[in-house]
């Protein structure tokens, strides 16, 4: 499970260097990673202040934008 976390970070953090294109895998690496954050997050207040980067932040809220739209 971590070698696959890595490749989400990984994808998110190339997509946000512009490395490579925001594209639905950029999405798709996202949604889990936010979904996993989560998780973490109900294990208690020690990790209720784990969240993205401002930059990631803003990407997820562009594709909740872009699925509303």
């Amino acid at each position: 499970m971590i070698g696959t976390d890595s490749n989400h970070c990984r994808i998110i953090a190339e997509s946000l260097a512009g490395k490579r294109k925001v594209d639905e895998h950029t999405f798709a690496s996202l949604a889990i990673l936010d979904e996993r954050l989560e998780q973490l997050r109900s294990l208690g207040e020690t990790f209720s202040g784990v969240a993205f980067s401002p930059d990631a932040a803003k990407l997820l809220s562009q594709k909740n934008a872009v699925a509303v739209g």
